[in-house]
């Protein structure tokens, strides 16, 4: 299973959210700043991540300094460097004037990396809320959870499985960081542990562009075993790498709602009265429609109103639909298609679109299994 980006293959007159440009890509990453200062819980993995960065610079030809002297914030020093990592850093750490530094930084074109408890720093500088993403709010003890990989094109992300696996301590955050602009590139799957309280949209991993700079952030490395997981480091590194700009990524995002949770929702069939249409725009990723097992089929969603579309995300059970349409309409009754996929190979499956509209329909009209068609989540997303 993989995701993937589906452009739309019918454009509707309208208006749909703007996309933000990326920045264009800078130098090759020669140098970076590691900042662990903290003025609250201070996590016991702060030297294996250290550590760990410093051995991703001297095999990937990039320098590393590490430091806990807020000092070093200053607009001269921090110009050497072209990405600034705030590894597991906790509460109020920079005074007016180093904020001031590292905002010009940034804004100039500098890389944000935050990891972990980077989201529980700073609550009362909203721009480096705005920047970071989103601020902690609470977790749950530490466990196994799937990480469900939406974008495996960055640097980041390309070599993770679609559905990861591992243990550490996940993060709840205040805010969803994509109505902020964040381009997420993985969700936390919350049935598949205890304590979420995000629902079916639990975004972990993302980034977005800042100014003239990019700032990437991961919840994941709490765990001191975390530094030393190849899968991790690896993800470390592409973070380190988008942030710099060294690599090109898509972080412009998409400010965006979804539309379709808890709307009005219908199914050409359903397998039983225990997976009804409605279960897949509850906000519960632990309930799914599934359809009698059969071609064509459909699952229909009511938005209210005619609304600015940008974005359809399917989180596919196993049975999941190997060809089908997005299918758009104003009335209910005319539809237009405005993506095509005949290659879906299941999990997270995500449509772009320029869409005005009311109703949004996904269209199967072949299954990958001899099951039905079978969602956990609909998402449709837009202004």
């Amino acid at each position: 299973m993989r995701w993937k980006a589906l452009a739309a293959t019918v454009l509707i007159t309208a208006t749909a959210t703007a996309v933000p440009a990326t920045p264009a890509a800078a130098a090759p990453l020669t140098k970076v700043l590691v900042f662990s200062k903290t003025a609250g819980f201070r996590h016991s993995s702060i030297p294996q991540g250290v550590a760990a960065i410093q051995q991703l610079g001297s095999q990937n030809g990039f320098g590393v300094t590490a430091t806990e002297d807020a000092g070093q914030f200053t607009t001269a020093n921090l110009a050497q460097y072209q990405a600034v990592v705030w590894l597991s850093t906790t509460g109020d750490v920079l005074n007016d004037t180093q904020q001031a530094a590292f905002e010009s930084y940034v804004n100039g074109g500098g890389g944000y990396v935050g990891v972990h408890a980077a989201a529980d720093t700073e609550y009362a500088w909203t721009w480096y809320g705005t920047t970071a993403g989103a601020y902690f709010h609470s977790h749950p003890a530490i466990q196994t959870a799937t990480v469900r990989v939406e974008d495996r094109t960055t640097d980041a992300t390309a070599h993770l499985p679609a559905a990861w696996s591992r243990t550490d301590e996940w993060y709840n955050y205040q805010t969803n960081p994509r109505s902020g602009g964040a381009h997420v590139l993985a969700t936390l799957d919350e049935s598949t542990y205890s304590g979420g309280t995000m629902g079916a949209d639990h975004p972990i991993s993302w980034c977005k562009n800042v100014g003239g700079g990019r700032a990437w952030y991961t919840g994941l490395g709490h765990t001191e075993e975390s530094y030393s997981e190849a899968n991790f480091t690896r993800m470390l590194l592409g973070g380190i790498r988008i942030a710099a700009q060294s690599v090109s990524a898509n972080c412009g995002g998409v400010v965006s709602t979804d539309l379709a949770r808890g709307r009005p929702t219908t199914a050409s069939s359903v397998e039983s009265a225990t997976y009804p249409a409605t279960n897949a725009v509850d906000g519960n990723a632990g309930t799914r429609w599934s359809s009698q097992f059969a071609d064509p089929q459909w699952i229909r969603v009511d938005l209210g109103s005619v609304r600015a579309l940008n974005r359809v995300k399917l989180t596919w059970e196993g049975a999941y639909g190997r060809a089908y349409q997005i299918q758009t309409s104003t009335d209910g009754t005319a539809w237009t298609t405005a993506a095509t996929v005949t290659n879906s190979d299941g999990g997270v499956d995500e449509s772009t679109l320029s869409a005005s509209a009311r109703y949004v329909r996904v269209y199967g009209t072949q299954r990958a299994t001899q099951w039905g068609y079978s969602l956990w989540d609909l998402n449709v997303y837009g202004a």
